[in-house]
């Protein structure tokens, strides 16, 4: 799904106008971007956590120089879906059935 689906269903959902959405998911994605990169987590209750997460220094390999080369330690922005969330996952008719025909 991608974010033009996604403002779309919620223009649906909500009768707001499909412009008005999309101005607040833009605005939701700029404070998420900006609070993770002023180091703040964000917790939606029933939903999840925006959390930065620390990488330790490490040592990598450069295969076509055949060198080592250090990696510093840092920060990835990361999501944790809440126990909620992951129970409705869990219980999806339509998940499971994929995961049956894959299998």
């Amino acid at each position: 799904m991608t974010k033009a689906e996604v403002i779309t269903q919620i223009a649906e959902k909500t009768g707001v106008a499909k412009e008005d959405v999309a101005t607040t998911v833009e605005a939701f994605f700029s404070v998420v971007k900006n609070s993770m990169a002023e180091g703040e987590n964000i917790y939606v209750r029933g939903f999840g956590s925006f959390i930065n997460k620390k990488r330790a220094k490490k040592i990598a390999r450069n295969i076509s120089k055949n060198t080592a080369i250090v990696i510093d330690e840092h920060f990835v922005p990361s999501f944790k879906p809440s126990k909620v969330f992951i129970e409705k996952i869990k219980n999806s008719k339509k998940v499971n059935k994929m995961t049956a025909v894959q299998a």
